[in-house]
């Protein structure tokens, strides 16, 4: 294919109209992201996601965060509510959480794509660490660099089998941080050596993966000064260290932790190293000056993209009443746990 915008761009609402159909279409982003302001039903989604590659022409990728738990953009009554990752996981029988994990995200899967969307931002490799902010910690999968890399390999395994590709977050680790990104820029303090033994194992776990999101994180071990996101070290990082050669997607350049205007938060990202500026949310005006910003996937860029593309394959056949009878029988109730916690159920 011809190489679009180096961006992904969120969606206005419910419904395409035709001046933003214009609009996409003369951006021509790679790819278009959804959020709870764009799913109603699951017909209206299937209509919204063909209008959607109807205007760029071409079959591009539809992203979503869905996570389960608190992040997930298709919720109940139309689709299944999920318990939090670090919930499942704590609920897990002994040796089934990787099993319950990947059969979880093979059920999300299916919803999926059966609505039209084919990528995933998920799964979550940051460590859950005492001190992590809440607005991540029970989106971990656990609270040591082994179980997490296995629970998301699970995880990425179930998605791609449903034909879905996922995206792993946020490179090169988030669990550390003590604040939110979405308002201010974290810091994660810890020694080079450290981190390569902690917070970036189960990345490097993972590294196979095809698509791969940035964290707004200050790794002071590596770059005192810029966010990973516009930082060319710590892009060097999860190149050579982390060992990741696929899509490097920006997480949201909306989010506080950054400062600039739009054009300028996605000029920094790509002049760093990353391939894709995501811009979630914000006035078609902002998402036109992160377009211009960003200008057309270079080669390196496009070939890292079409083969991330070539990793999308039709789901096969599967039998979901019996997937949530083993899910089901895989799961411990809270009562029977000393530790359990009741209120986590829902």
């Amino acid at each position: 294919m011809a190489s679009p915008g180096a961006t992904i761009l969120g969606v206005e609402g419910l419904a395409l109209g035709a001046g933003e159909a214009a609009f996409l279409r003369e951006a021509d982003p790679f790819g278009l992201i959804l959020f709870a302001r764009n799913v109603e039903a699951p017909d209206q989604l299937r209509r919204l996601t063909g209008d959607l590659r109807m205007a760029l022409g071409r079959d591009a990728p539809i992203l979503v965060d869905q996570e389960g738990g608190r992040v997930q953009r298709l919720r109940a009554p139309h689709w299944r509510e999920w318990l939090p990752p670090l919930d499942q996981m704590a609920r897990s029988r002994p040796g089934a959480d990787a099993r319950g994990i990947w059969i979880r995200y093979r059920m999300i899967a299916a919803e999926l794509s059966a609505v039209g969307i084919d990528a995933d931002c998920a799964p979550s490799c940051d460590i859950a660490w005492p001190e992590t902010h809440p607005f991540l910690k029970n989106r971990c999968f656990g609270f040591d660099a082994s179980t997490v890399a296995r629970a998301a390999r699970a995880a990425a395994e179930g998605l791609l089998a449903g034909g879905v590709l996922p995206v792993m977050k946020h490179m090169p680790g988030h669990g550390r941080t003590l604040v939110d990104s979405h308002h201010d820029l974290p810091v994660a303090p810890a020694p080079a050596g450290e981190l390569i033994a902690t917070d970036f194992a189960p990345f490097r776990a993972l590294a196979d993966l095809p698509m791969g999101m940035t964290a707004h994180i200050v790794v002071p071990a590596h770059d005192r000064e810029n966010p990973s996101t516009q930082s060319p070290e710590m892009v060097r990082v999860i190149r050579e260290v982390i060992g990741f050669q696929g899509l490097l997607l920006t997480d949201d350049l909306g989010m506080q932790a950054l400062s600039g205007t739009p054009g300028e938060r996605a000029a920094r990202a790509l002049a760093a190293g990353c391939d894709i500026a995501l811009h979630c949310n914000g006035s078609r005006a902002e998402l036109a000056e992160t377009v211009a910003a960003a200008g057309r996937l270079p080669p390196a860029g496009m070939a890292r993209a079409e083969a991330a593309l070539t990793r999308r394959r039709p789901p096969g056949p599967i039998d979901e009443q019996a997937l949530m009878a083993e899910l089901d029988g895989l799961l411990l109730d809270w009562e029977t746990r000393a530790d359990g916690r009741p209120d986590a159920v829902r």
